[in-house]
């Protein structure tokens, strides 16, 4: 069960809890590549957590402080597209701030997907 609490959002189950871990152990190139530069606090002394269960979603990478949830995107098909829309707006209102980049862009632009992750992350 999903619920509203305290403008967050709750109710993972087990098996959410479980396929989160098994997706830590099996990163994408780009998700481990962006890994690789967020943790240990290395952007700004942010802490990030990988594949982070909230309610009934896995985020990729998830900043507590800031409740920031970002979101790696591969090759879209129209209803990825569309959940992928209806998952952010329901994040959003609980609170969440959600941003998306494309694979290709952590492969190829790095430091910048790093600059707009700081820059949202300190507004």
């Amino acid at each position: 069960m999903t619920e509203k609490t305290h403008q967050r959002l709750r109710g993972t189950t087990p098996e959410i809890d479980q396929a989160a871990r098994k997706l830590r152990h099996q990163p994408t190139s780009a998700e481990f590549r962006l890994w690789q530069a967020l943790r240990s606090k290395k952007l700004n002394g942010l802490r990030f957590r990988r594949q982070h269960p909230v309610g009934r979603f896995i985020l990729d990478f998830y900043c507590p402080s800031c409740k920031l949830a970002i979101e790696l995107d591969g090759a879209i098909h129209q209803r990825q597209a569309e959940y992928d829309a209806a998952r952010t707006q329901q994040l959003e209102q609980f609170g969440y701030r959600v941003i998306r980049f494309r694979n290709e862009q952590v492969m190829e632009d790095l430091p910048g997907v790093l600059a707009e992750i700081a820059q949202i992350a300190s507004e």
